[in-house]
């Protein structure tokens, strides 16, 4: 371990930002608020991913049966492909988090998880549930279950291979085994001092399905028509349910509004039989509550008395109701109808709260200015009496006036110790095939609570209300006009390594830079900055000079040589910076799209060295980016001139400068024109070019088939080898993919992650030959995981081997194996 001295100063971090401005509701809206106020039942529906959940289904339990319901995810997505963008891994699963809100938003449920990590494609129940520790995850369902207290809980999937994937069957065992334990005083006892008590629901169900060749519904089931019209909305719940799905944008899941007839089947699997309805035999009415009777009269006489064109005429009412349902006894379904009721208060009375900032982030012990905005849009009594953020209170007395702001701004003094805003389950490493959560109250929860969140204490009506905000940061954008962003909490000090991978290419040197900056305003220290790695590397260090200090930021130079002896391996450096108790050992990172907040989280500062002994013939590649592609990094950091290549570059003349052509993965199935130009392409190999297909998802782009290369070839969805130590065969051990210009062997297929190949070749014309071999133990050998087919001088490769993971991670036998297929033919 070394160390290096560095002094610091300030920096500023700016955060691209896009609108999450408070819901508003309308006049129909509130009114079906107001009936969901006599509805006192519950449903809890478990899967396994996002995307998993019944679209149409949730929106239908919501808005037209006004249960109370909620999706619970096993996992946040972490381990699919990304069709939007580079991000993979937690990264992707914070973007899948936001999209399941998002299409919350639309269809009014409400979202849980649990601490597994989705690790991608599984075969088998038995594999997922021994990667995520099975009595872990049956603790969090039971946890969720005892919190949320389901009437009705709904699988998405069967327990065995009809489910079609080994998540999806472990989310119904898991189900079925909480369902029992979640009543047993004995199981999991260690949550009852956190406030929960056993709970058994009434029955779990499982939402039989129809996906073309897997139909398991049938006429003998409970069944139900969800594709009715709601007037009060306006839509389907088909359309909202298209609407919802179509959130899912990491996942290419754009669905139609659909409209007309849906039926939904339910077949029970414990608990007791439902034969007409979901919540048969289940009093969903106040009569489930102790003098609840009076409740219910008292919601019916509001119902009947609102008027649509004057919802702050119901304020009163709502007020009295809000005190009589505080004055029963403490239960759940009291204090969510007491949550309802507020919020409809609010929103009948016209009432405009926010805490904002024009700030984009805070640094811990810097300060942050807000700004206080009420407004009483309606002529309803109200007052601001308090209002308190952190170590800021607040009296006040202001009698609103109507449809005037009532603002104040105040600067906040964040404390020193203020925890950074990273997201809850990133906080600690993972811990085999789960997030290391160690807060018991934040597991199941979707997302961080606010960093900041304002407080106040509003009288409306003659009632004292307390009612939060998070404080957000507000500007106003020139294209998307009015726009909120959350406020993220940024350490003093980050530090970052350039590159994911530094190559150590046949023994030579290879030189890191640590870029390391301050964030804060006003604090000004010395760091020690220590990096970490194996005594299989000799590392030298020297700074870039900067002519003024203090400065800003630094980049740290280190070059690392590694020892003669290895051979092809790949191991971590990381790097902390220290100031007595304080450590710091990670980066800010904030990842933007249009359709979800921005996110920032906190990666620790980690590299890979990799010594890699590799020979590379041939140089110039063209690139066609595919989804989620991190490949021509790689690429280049090999050696190799990558030129990205568009639509406009696909033709005869451009194409004659390159060694090889390589599609990112799903290229074919994002754009049509590489189908269209085929022939084009098909000339290139012919003329002697090298084109590598990195893998299709299917034969279809758009409507259309997709046309890929010389020779015809099917692809199957389920032909994949998910273990990522699956035995690799050599078919053709005299093949030159496997000989030239680097001699692969096994210790080539080491180290790979998370899988092998996906997307397999399977109908298969005679052209091509196939080198490899492999398979899960539970299936057959297979060989679809590398075609290649000579055509006229050149040569076509079809390529599921996952490339697009391996090489990000730096593994040295897919940057070997990668460099003979670019030199197929030379």
């Amino acid at each position: 371990m070394q160390r290096l001295l560095v002094l610091f100063f300030t920096l500023h971090i700016s955060l691209f930002c896009f609108s999450q401005a408070q819901k508003t509701y309308t006049s129909s809206e509130i009114l079906l608020q107001l009936k969901k106020l006599n509805v006192l039942g519950s449903v809890l529906y478990v899967a396994a991913h996002p995307d998993d959940e019944n679209n149409p289904l949730l929106p239908y339990l919501t808005n037209e049966k006004l249960y109370r319901t909620a999706y619970l995810s096993l996992t946040r997505g972490d381990g699919g492909q990304n069709l939007i963008g580079e991000e993979q891994g937690v990264e992707l699963g914070l973007i899948r988090t936001q999209e399941l809100l998002a299409a919350r938003k639309v269809d009014g449920a409400e979202q849980y998880f649990t601490r597994a990590y989705e690790f991608g494609f599984s075969k088998s129940a038995d594999e997922a549930l021994h990667i995520w520790d099975r009595d872990k995850i049956l603790s969090d369902v039971v946890w969720v279950i005892r919190k949320y207290q389901p009437d009705v809980i709904i699988k998405r999937f069967p327990p065995d291979a009809r489910a079609g994937h080994g998540h999806h069957a472990a989310s119904a065992i898991l189900a079925d085994e909480a369902f029992i334990a979640a009543a047993d005083p004995k199981r999991f006892p260690e949550q009852f001092k956190y406030g929960v008590k056993p709970w058994q629901a009434k029955r779990i169900m499982w939402n039989t399905f129809n996906f073309g060749s897997n139909n398991t519904t049938s006429e003998d089931q409970l069944k139900f028509d969800i594709g009715g019209y709601n007037s009060l909305l306006g839509k389907s719940y088909g359309e909202m349910g298209g609407e919802a799905r179509t959130m899912h944008k990491s996942q290419g899941e754009g669905r139609p509004r659909n409209r007309g007839q849906s039926f939904q089947y339910f077949v029970t699997t414990g608990g007791d039989a439902a034969k007409n309805d979901l919540m048969d035999g289940i009093d969903i009415s106040w009569k489930r509550i102790s003098d609840g009777d009076a409740i219910q009269s008292m919601i019916n006489n509001a119902i009947s008395n609102y008027k649509t064109d004057q919802p702050e005429l119901s304020v009163p009412a709502l007020v009295k109701l809000h005190q009589s349902i505080k004055a029963l006894p403490e239960s759940s379904w009291r204090n969510k109808k007491l949550d309802e009721v507020q919020q409809l208060i609010e929103e009948c009375s016209a009432l405009y709260v926010e805490a904002t900032s024009s700030q984009q982030s805070v640094v811990q012990g810097d300060s942050l200015r807000i700004n206080f905005v009420v407004n009483e849009r309606k002529n309803i009594p109200v007052t601001v009496k308090k209002i308190t953020v952190e170590n800021f209170d607040s009296t006040v007395s202001a009698s609103l006036v109507a449809n005037q702001n009532f603002a104040i701004a105040k600067t906040l003094a964040v404390a020193d110790n203020k925890k950074i805003s990273q997201p809850y389950w990133l906080e600690y490493p993972l811990v085999g095939g789960t997030f290391d959560v160690r807060d018991q109250m934040q597991i199941g929860k979707a997302e961080n609570d606010p960093s900041f969140e304002a407080t106040y204490i509003i009288n409306i009506g003659g009632e004292d209300f307390t009612i939060k905000r998070p404080v957000q940061y507000r500007v106003i954008d020139p294209v998307k006009g009015d726009t909120y962003q959350p406020i993220p909490v940024l350490p003093k000090v980050e530090l970052s390594y350039g590159k994911d991978n530094y190559l150590s290419v046949n023994n030579q040197s290879v030189t890191s830079t640590i870029n390391l900056k301050s964030n804060s305003k006003t604090s000004l220290h010395n760091y020690n900055v220590e990096q970490t790695f194996s005594q299989n590397w000799i590392k030298k260090d020297k700074f870039i000079q900067y002519d003024v200090l203090p400065v800003l930021e630094k980049n740290i130079i280190s070059t690392f040589t590694p020892q003669s002896k290895l051979i092809n391996i790949t191991e971590p450096v990381t790097a902390v910076a220290k100031n007595g108790k304080e450590i710091y050992d990670g980066y800010t990172r904030t990842i933007s799209y249009d359709h979800i907040p921005t996110i920032t989280y906190f990666p620790k500062a980690k590299a890979n060295l990799v010594k890699l002994d590799i020979k590379i013939i041939g140089k110039k590649i063209g690139y066609i980016i595919g989804a989620g592609d991190k490949v021509p990094q790689a690429l280049e950091a090999m050696g190799y001139d990558v030129t990205t290549l568009s639509e406009a570059d696909i033709t005869d003349d451009n194409l004659k400068q390159f060694d090889a052509i390589i599609t990112g993965i799903r290229a074919y199935n994002i754009y049509e024109y590489l189908t269209d130009k085929n022939d084009i392409l098909n000339r290139y190999v012919e003329n002697g070019g090298n084109l590598i297909v990195q893998y299709l998802k299917s034969n279809q782009v758009g409507q259309k088939r997709v046309k890929v290369g010389p020779y015809p070839f099917g692809i199957d969805a389920g032909s994949r080898v998910t273990e990522e130590d699956a035995k690799v065969n050599f078919l053709l051990p005299g093949h030159p993919v496997l000989n030239y210009p680097n001699k692969i062997t096994q210790k080539d297929f080491e180290g790979w992650v998370q899988e092998r190949s996906t997307y397999q070749i399977t109908q298969m014309d005679e052209h091509y030959q196939f080198p490899l071999s492999m398979n899960d133990k539970s299936d057959k050998e297979s060989n679809g995981s590398l075609a290649i087919a000579k055509y006229g001088k050149g040569n076509f490769v079809y390529a599921s081997l996952v490339f697009f993971r391996q090489l990000p991670a730096g593994i040295p036998g897919a940057y070997r194996l990668m460099a003979n297929l670019i030199a197929l033919g030379k």
